[in-house]
């Protein structure tokens, strides 16, 4: 570690930067100032060479909390202006933001699972960036409000867990928050929580009588799509990697021949009217870097999703990396630029994207009944009374 940061890490960031001609130089360093390219040079080496357990303890409440009090003040703020408190009820654990009265119901509600490789992360890290999409968010909706879901990570509990929470906090947020309304949910989530949510929507589309259950829009910032992929491929400009992406995929997954259940790896859903009836009723918002490991992966996805007819609304950046529209809330300069990320998704949830049902869209058309059977019902039901089974039981057999 010392070698790295006391030669190699100022060597090629002095060399990159300021000897190498602007167009040889990797596509985010073309267009990052010094610190976010020294900063994600940090975090490409930690995330290579740093084990979980300490990304873990960064992200984790008792340093996420005092990180996040510090920037109100820095920013002015004696306490956060928009309330928050934990919620714990049913072995269901997160953070509900937002004025929520049980008097008047909210009118829309997101909710939130975080990314972090399954082995890192929490709801408290994200807090920051939350509030910021809520802050965005209230002038189109009454009383807007968030559920961010706290899971337990890698490898104190695999598969089938985190899906088995994922549904619960789903559970939660309609029986309580939006009193049985699913089409007032968008479920939405960054990387491994992504992941959740696509694993999510697969084992709700198998439930009978699903229509009403199903969430109203999906918003998904930089998906792992599949956990395992030879399409999952270094960049020069990217801070993940696919060997330590596939270790802890694997990890979640805890055997092999898991990785290629779709509600384990979604991007093994090859079933174009599974995905048609896993989507939610107005469709998807996607958002990704240009120069995303996952890259390849996501446009497969997208290409899916509009090959079953489903509504989608793509935003690639170019040059950009994984999850740059939280990472920037951290690292950008203008208060334009830092919220530029939650601006986008606020517009796709408050209306930009989010009012034309699938059916009335040229672009959508119709979803189940005009698509090719790729499946047997029974062979989709399959999946789904597996992982019931193993949810039930706490465990994959």
């Amino acid at each position: 570690m010392v070698p790295f940061f006391l030669i190699k890490l100022p060597s090629s960031f002095i060399i990159e930067r300021y000897f190498t001609h602007r167009l040889h130089r990797s596509p985010f360093v073309q267009q990052a100032p010094p610190f976010q390219d020294f900063v994600i040079r940090c975090v490409r080496y930690a995330f290579a060479n740093l084990p979980a357990n300490i990304g873990r303890v960064f992200f984790s409440k008792n340093v996420a909390l005092p990180f996040f009090t510090f920037r109100l003040f820095r920013h002015g703020y004696a306490h956060s202006p928009i309330p928050w408190r934990e919620i714990e009820v049913g072995g269901v654990r997160g953070l509900l933001i937002g004025h929520y009265e049980e008097d008047n119901l909210p009118e829309v509600v997101v909710y939130y699972l975080h990314g972090g490789g399954f082995s890192m992360g929490s709801a408290y890290f994200y807090l920051e960036p939350l509030l910021a999409l809520l802050t965005l968010m209230q002038p189109h909706w009454r009383n807007p409000v968030i559920f961010a879901l706290d899971y337990d990570l890698v490898p104190d509990k695999c598969y089938p867990v985190q899906l088995s929470q994922a549904k619960a906090g789903y559970e939660y947020v309609l029986s309580t928050l939006v009193n049985g309304e699913g089409e007032s949910v968008v479920v939405a989530g960054d990387s491994a929580g992504a992941t959740l949510i696509l694993s999510l929507l697969l084992y709700l589309a198998a439930e009978p009588n699903n229509e009403d259950r199903k969430p109203g829009f999906a918003t998904l910032i930089s998906p792992w799509v599949s956990l395992v992929s030879e399409n999952n491929r270094d960049t020069p400009s990217d801070f993940l990697n696919a060997a330590s992406l596939h270790l802890y995929g694997s990890q979640y997954a805890r055997k092999k021949q898991y990785l290629s259940d779709p509600l384990v790896s979604p991007g093994s859903c090859r079933y174009l009217d599974w995905w048609a009836r896993a989507a939610p009723c107005h469709g998807f918002y996607i958002t990704f870097g240009g120069e995303e490991v996952l890259g390849p992966e996501t446009r497969e996805l997208i290409s899916k999703l509009k090959k079953a007819k489903v509504k989608v609304v793509v935003n690639e950046e170019p040059g950009l990396i994984h999850a740059w529209a939280i990472a920037r809330l951290f690292l950008e300069e203008s208060d334009e630029e830092r919220t530029k990320g939650m601006r986008q998704l606020a517009a796709a949830i408050s209306g930009v994207h989010f009012i034309e049902s699938p059916t009335d869209s040229a672009e959508s058309g119709s979803t189940a009944g005009k698509l090719p059977k790729l499946y047997t019902k029974e062979e989709m039901e399959a999946f789904v009374k597996k992982a019931a089974k193993a949810i039930t039981a706490g465990t994959v057999t």
